[in-house]
C-alpha cells in the first residue's frame, strides 16, 4: 500500500542552522533515499523550497484566485514529501521514523487511496 509522509519542521529554526549543518542534513536525508529505494519502500518524494515561494489558489464560481503563500498559519511548515510503499500503517510509520527532518520538526503518515472513476467514497473514506 501507497503511504505519503509529509515532512514539517518550523522554517525559522531550520533557517538558523549553518550551511554545515544544512548541507549535513540533506546528506542525510539523500543517504535516507538511497536506503529506502534499495529496500523497495521509496517510490518518489521531493523537498520544498520554503513557504514564501508558495501561492494558494482557489476556484470559486468557476474563477481562479491565486494568493501569495500558504492557506494557513503554522508552527510548522511542510518542507517536502515521500511517497513510500509498506504493508501496512505500522511499517510506514517506521519508515517514516527514519527520516532525517523528524527531528526538528514531524513526519505526517497518511495512506494514499486509489482514485476511481466510479464508487469512491464521499470525502475519501475508502477503508
Amino acid at each position: 500500500m501507497k503511504y505519503l509522509a509529509l515532512v514539517y519542521y518550523d522554517e525559522k529554526i531550520m533557517e538558523r542552522k549553518s550551511q554545515e549543518e544544512w548541507d549535513s542534513l540533506n546528506q542525510e536525508c539523500i543517504e535516507c533515499v538511497a536506503r529506502l529505494s534499495e529496500s523497495g519502500h521509496y517510490i518518489t518524494g521531493s523537498p520544498l523550497l520554503p513557504t514564501s515561494t508558495a501561492s494558494t489558489v482557489r476556484v470559486r464560481d468557476n474563477r481562479i484566485t491565486a494568493t501569495d503563500g500558504p492557506f494557513a498559519e503554522t508552527k510548522e511548515q511542510l518542507a517536502g514529501f515521500y511517497m513510500l510503499e509498506a504493508k501496512d500503517l505500522n511499517e510506514a510509520i517506521a519508515l517514516a521514523g527514519k527520516i532525517p527532518p523528524a527531528r526538528y520538526g514531524s513526519v505526517e503518515v497518511r495512506p494514499a487511496r486509489e482514485l476511481m472513476e466510479k464508487g469512491n467514497q464521499a470525502g475519501g473514506n475508502a477503508g
